[in-house]
């Protein structure tokens, strides 16, 4: 076999792997955005997650004459409450309806399922962190209060009291790094401070307990720079129990 024979099966061996090796990255690739196209395609079809608590909501038993029941109603750090070797008030009539990574825009779609139809005397929302880091598209500061009003108001309507939480603190979301939170959720947290105090609701103040002095959340208090531990969460407890204790009372 000549040299020039052999370089011409060279050719061909190198441009027949680089075409096998092509349409395996394209097969890996169409399989990849089939499965993204798949997960948009399911999210879009229940994108405020009403299907999450549906059958939990059918299968709870109607409050009981004088019962305080109350509905935590918020995202990761709602959901995850009662988890991980913490405890959700052992005995106490409060319902958990946290979802994870959601908005206060997704939040406002499935409040009358999730809140309104279970007839608590109270709600506690705790929401926002979501929105700062823009978890279903860039969200301004106002949207996110007229999201906090809507729910407020729906609530108010329904004979329902409103303990509106703080948006617990953060220097950096792991899933979307660079965005800088500290100070968004400090100023937005002032506004919730001041929209309860001028309404009539309560205000909950998480952050002062939580946050260390450059804004995030002291690191005692939390497993990943956003989410509360086991401890963080023994300080959130006794918090939110003063302030439903004080909210029934009025």
């Amino acid at each position: 076999m000549s040299w020039r024979v052999s370089a011409a099966v060279l050719v061909c061996l190198a441009r027949f792997g680089g075409d096998a090796r092509g349409q395996a990255a394209g097969a890996t690739a169409g399989v990849e955005s089939a499965a993204h196209v798949a997960t948009m395609e399911a999210k879009l079809a229940d994108w405020p997650k009403l299907a999450r608590y549906r059958e939990a909501n059918a299968a709870l038993a109607p409050a009981t004459e004088g019962e305080d029941r109350v509905v935590f109603f918020g995202a990761s750090m709602t959901e995850f409450w009662g988890k991980n070797g913490t405890k959700f008030f052992p005995g106490k009539p409060y319902v958990n309806r946290g979802i994870s990574g959601q908005t206060t825009a997704q939040m406002v779609v499935r409040f009358r399922q999730d809140v309104i139809d279970l007839h608590p005397k109270a709600v506690v929302i705790l929401a926002g962190t979501n929105d700062v880091a823009g978890n279903s598209g860039p969200m301004t500061p106002e949207m996110t209060e007229n999201n906090w009003q809507s729910m407020a108001d729906m609530a108010k309507v329904n004979g329902i009291r409103v303990i509106f939480a703080s948006i617990t603190p953060s220097t950096e979301f792991l899933w979307h790094r660079g965005l800088k939170p500290a100070e968004k959720i400090r100023t937005l947290n002032a506004w919730l401070k001041g929209y309860c105090a001028s309404h009539g609701l309560t205000y909950l103040d998480y952050y002062s307990a939580l946050t260390d002095e450059e804004g995030g959340m002291k690191k005692e208090f939390t497993v990943d720079g956003v989410h509360a531990s086991a401890m963080g969460y023994a300080v959130m407890g006794p918090l939110a129990e003063s302030a439903i204790e004080t909210t029934l009372a009025n």
